[in-house]
């Protein structure tokens, strides 16, 4: 699958679009293959502070339980509340399903993350 040009992407396998200073993260394509089919999803409320590169949440799926990192530090302001009866809308649609949303408290951050191409490199290197 080609990632999307305009998102952004961490090391340990999450996207992030940015409009104004809301970045909406979810899981790539390749975490949601890696992890198979998708049971729970653990996040943050409304309100809660996140931190670039540490947890924020989990995912659980029928193989593994596994930590979500956020790419920013933020706030969060919205959750994807339909992952609660449908987690596995990730599995089909990773790129266009969110988890959360949070207003940027540093954008600087944004700087440290991978495009497509340098992620599909990175991805090709660990299979």
């Amino acid at each position: 699958m080609a990632y999307p040009a305009n998102l952004r992407y961490t090391r340990e396998h999450e996207w992030i679009a940015v409009e104004g200073n809301i970045g909406t993260i979810g899981i790539t394509d390749y975490a949601q293959n890696s992890l198979g089919d998708i049971v729970y999803v653990d996040v943050p409320k409304v309100g809660d502070s996140v931190t670039a590169h540490q947890t924020f949440g989990s995912v659980e799926s029928v193989k593994a339980v596994s930590d979500l990192y956020s790419p920013v530090s933020g706030t969060v302001t919205a959750t994807n509340e339909a992952l609660k009866a449908e987690p596995d809308k990730i599995n089909s649609a990773p790129h266009d399903t969110f988890i959360i949303k949070v207003e940027l408290s540093n954008i600087g951050e944004l700087d440290s993350l991978l495009d497509a191409a340098a992620y599909e490199a990175f991805t090709a290197e660990e299979q």
